[in-house]
């Protein structure tokens, strides 16, 4: 169900270095649980009525509490890419 090109954007987008093994392993999991959903899919629930939530949920909020950050050079390691001690990201707005 997923071929190497789709594998190969995937990993892109998850930054991910992959061995050819790590690529096949990876593609023939991700293929066996697509081929899981299109089992679910063959199911008639026709006379199911939907469930909007099956637990009632409760928001559990805690006090805000400071603590140490992380260091600015843990950080500029971890980022894509970094500028002036700032960390860079694709622009998501267009400027009129």
């Amino acid at each position: 169900m997923i071929d190497a090109a789709q594998m190969d954007h995937l990993a892109s987008l998850a930054r991910l270095e992959l061995t050819p093994d790590e690529r096949e392993a990876m593609t023939q999991d991700l293929s066996r649980v697509l081929g899981y959903f299109e089992q679910l899919r063959e199911v008639d629930t026709s006379g199911v009525e939907e469930m909007q939530r099956p637990v009632n949920l409760v928001n559990v909020l805690r006090d805000d509490l400071s603590g140490a950050a992380f260091p600015l050079s843990v950080i500029e390691t971890l980022a894509p890419e970094t500028q002036d001690g700032f960390i860079r990201v694709p622009r998501t707005v267009e400027a009129d």
